[in-house]
């Protein structure tokens, strides 16, 4: 009988810029895991289906991106504690019995980028989150995991920004949580995160420069071949260090891989060839 190779996919809409198959074959290789991962593009009213018809098809696990995060969730028959708390699953795994398992590993992803690879701590920093979509959704409780002292969430509408701060209250102990709207932002931040897309687009989330402090770090969940209008902004305004969302990329790409296969890889070699892309 013919060897089977064992499929995994990044689904989304748009996906051809996907840098995930490129990253998780160079996991599969370091590890010699025999896979096969590929971009998959779904209608944006056939996300079901487009995961159905890839299971049929021998699929294993799926990455999951925009725009179907919630929808995922939504699929999911089981789910880990993160993506249960984020309502969002970025990782999919496709059981051989017929069943769904949902994670969420953008937090411990963003988490492992900042203070492993960046050597830029959360414990008691004062912690300003832009916009209060799905990508912000599931860090919030790895952030509160590592104590910081403050996460105040900024959104354009202050409602869903109030409302994910509510969400959350029950795990903030010892953290004081709030979110309001951008007008709101008072004080200084030690650690800004824009987990808006918006800057993708050229377009700079309305922050005040005196919520940044001295030594501030500033950190875009995107990443885009090219700085961002957040990054750009920042490194204008003096900030002390200026990370992008590639590492996390690689970083919540590994943590899904070790789901997927039992195996954690090495990100750094990994990230250094997505550097120099």
């Amino acid at each position: 009988m013919a060897h089977s190779i064992d499929k995994y996919a990044v689904i989304g809409n748009p996906i051809a810029h996907s840098k995930s198959p490129m990253i998780h074959q160079m996991f599969a290789r370091q590890t010699g895991e025999e896979l096969m991962y590929e971009a998959l593009l779904s209608p944006l009213d056939k996300f079901r289906q487009t995961v159905e018809a890839f299971r049929q098809g021998g699929g294993k696990g799926l990455n999951v991106t925009v725009p179907f995060k919630q929808q995922a969730f939504d699929l999911a028959d089981k789910l880990s504690d993160y993506a249960q708390r984020a309502g969002a699953v970025n990782t999919l795994v496709l059981e051989e019995d017929g069943t769904v398992f949902g994670a969420n590993t953008d937090g411990i992803g963003m988490l492992r980028d900042l203070v492993v690879n960046h050597n830029s701590p959360i414990k008691d920093r004062r912690i300003l989150i832009l916009g209060a979509g799905g990508a912000v959704r599931g860090v919030i409780q790895p952030l509160l995991q590592q104590f910081p002292k403050q996460i105040f969430i900024a959104n354009r509408t202050p409602e869903r920004a109030t409302d994910l701060a509510k969400d959350m209250q029950d795990i903030s102990e010892g953290c004081q949580l709030a979110g309001a709207g951008f007008a709101d932002i008072q004080g200084e931040y030690d650690l800004i995160i824009n987990g808006t897309a918006a800057s993708l687009q050229g377009i700079m989330p309305p922050i005040p420069e005196t919520c940044l402090a001295p030594a501030v770090h500033c950190y875009d969940m995107m990443y885009a071949g090219r700085p961002t209008a957040f990054e750009n902004w920042c490194e204008d305004q003096g900030a002390a260090k200026v990370m992008n969302g590639l590492g996390m990329l690689v970083e919540q790409a590994a943590e899904s891989f070790s789901i997927w296969r039992g195996k954690m890889p090495d990100t750094k070699p990994v990230l250094q060839t997505m550097r120099m892309e």
